[in-house]
């Protein structure tokens, strides 16, 4: 059974940031926040802009921008076109904006698992894992990494688009890095670990398990890169010792 939590939803940073009233918001709506989508608990507080960003940040988890048309976007808001260009330039102003909403809700993600204080170190990035794995068991492997995904389709077409998807890379290896810095005073990893390298090689490896879960239909990719991961951090602490 679903349980239904009346209340008012609180805004996070972006939403208060996009805030709109252009949609009637009821000032008590019934939402099942973990069943219902984002765009549509937007909605139903009335914030327009945000929820096409978040219709949009859904819809191109599974599928490429340039492929993903404005009126999809428009139609399952439920919002005429007019309101579209009220709020963006551009389809390509939209999709900085989605890009920076996917960053705002990830940060907070990784910030909840990565300064856990109730568990060590090491296991925050394996509960990063596990939570990876059953989002993608969840969207049957239909939605990956947004940030992969525009990576991989705009890189070498838009210079705009790849460099701030480099700069939100950069970002979250800075969070991983300081995770593992605290593995190291922690003494789970060795004093000599290089824990950037350890960092950037986590998440070049992660995307591409990811891309390879999406193909496979299967969360054996992910487990297979994380093991491989903790092997390697851990085997620097073995080397060391001997």
């Amino acid at each position: 059974m679903l349980l239904v939590i009346t209340r008012t939803m609180a805004q996070t940073p972006t939403a208060k940031r996009h805030h709109a009233q252009a949609i009637p918001a009821s000032p008590e709506i019934q939402i099942d926040t973990k069943e219902t989508p984002r765009s549509l608990q937007a909605k139903m507080r009335g914030e327009t802009k945000m929820a096409l960003i978040w219709c949009g940040t859904e819809i191109l988890t599974e599928k490429g921008f340039q492929i993903t048309g404005i009126e999809e976007i428009l139609s399952r808001v439920g919002v005429p076109k007019g309101s579209f260009y009220h709020y963006f330039k551009s389809k390509q102003d939209f999709g900085i904006a989605v890009i920076n909403n996917y960053v705002d809700f990830y940060d907070e993600k990784m910030t909840r698992i990565f300064e856990d204080e109730s568990v060590s170190p090491l296991s925050r990035i394996q509960r990063f894992v596990d939570e990876g794995k059953e989002g993608m068991a969840r969207y049957e492997f239909k939605r990956g990494c947004l940030i992969g995904n525009m990576g991989q389709e705009l890189a070498s077409l838009n210079d705009e688009f790849r460099l701030r998807i480099e700069a939100v890379l950069i970002a979250w290896e800075a969070k991983l890095k300081a995770c593992l810095d605290l593995a190291v005073v922690h003494t789970e990893l060795p004093k000599n670990t290089d824990t950037a390298a350890l960092s950037n090689f986590f998440w070049i490896g992660w995307e591409g398990a990811i891309l390879r879960a999406k193909l496979t239909c299967s969360t054996a990719p992910l487990d297979q890169f994380s093991t491989m991961f903790f092997s390697l951090a851990l085997n620097q602490r073995s080397h060391q010792k001997s």
